[in-house]
């Protein structure tokens, strides 16, 4: 039976995705923050960016660097080696799959196009008890609306920015989001679920503040998708998971992980 969102509910609801999408705050990652004026098409989600329409009209190809944590990123003081490669290879291919959409993607050793480079600057985690509870609670009122516990909520902090051969700033952005208590975002149990989650809309925004305006989206297949290191663009088996278990799962959801690369075999004895 479908069930629809109370009137009384609706003013929360607005209020709560309001509080998650204050300002974010600065890092020390882009080479500069001038010019960074603030997106007002957001709802969930804070940020600040600029674009040089004019240094951007040529650009056709970018190649993108690693993703790195911010140098003030207390993050990943928490996080585990295994949590913080994961979230960083989330951001590598999300922003992958989105400037793949826009632009060639050249090898990382082609310095005659521009650059992008992304850090995660925050990341604060998802409890894992209040996830399990307000999944509990999911089941029991099911929607598209849901009700997450306070405590439990997580979020994610990251800057992005386009740099020309000459290293000069064509595009960047400073974007932060937290989970709502009253909204769409699936509890995790997982310490960096909610991490995780936002990094697709990261990513779209980065890509949108570095996207030219007569832009033309590119054609992607299977055989010719310079991202498909990555995994599948779409899980499917992360939906059904999120529909059984009405939990985000790492596992079902995120980027494939990176493949190990094969030890060199001694050298035979001479």
């Amino acid at each position: 039976m479908p069930h629809s969102l109370p009137r009384l509910a609706a003013p929360a609801l607005l209020l709560a995705l309001a509080a998650c999408a204050g300002a974010p705050q600065q890092g020390e990652f882009l080479s500069s923050y001038e010019g960074l004026a603030p997106r007002t098409d957001m709802v969930r989600a804070g940020a600040l960016d600029r674009t040089d329409a004019n240094a951007l009209a040529g650009v056709t190809a970018v190649r993108i660097e690693p993703t790195v944590f911010a140098p003030r990123a207390e993050a990943k003081a928490w996080m585990t080696p295994a949590e913080q490669t994961a979230l960083l290879r989330e951001v590598d291919a999300q922003l992958c799959f989105e400037l793949s959409e826009r632009f060639e993607i050249a090898a990382t050793a082609a310095p005659q196009v521009p650059r992008v480079r992304a850090a995660v600057t925050e990341v604060v985690p998802t409890g894992r008890a209040g996830s399990a509870a307000s999944a509990a609670a999911g089941f029991f009122i099911p929607g598209p609306i849901g009700v997450r516990v306070p405590g439990a909520l997580g979020g994610l902090g990251a800057e992005a920015e386009m740099l020309d051969p000459q290293g000069q700033q064509v595009a960047a952005i400073v974007w932060r989001r937290t989970a709502t208590a009253i909204g769409t975002d699936n509890p995790s149990l997982s310490r960096i679920g909610d991490a995780l989650q936002f990094v697709e809309p990261f990513a779209d925004a980065a890509a949108a503040a570095m996207t030219p305006e007569d832009h033309t989206a590119r054609s992607i297949t299977a055989e010719t998708d310079p991202c498909r290191e990555f995994g599948a663009r779409f899980r499917v088996e992360g939906l059904g998971a999120r529909f059984i278990t009405g939990l985000y799962v790492p596992e079902a959801s995120a980027a494939r992980p990176a493949q190990a690369q094969p030890e060199p075999e001694p050298a035979a004895p001479r």
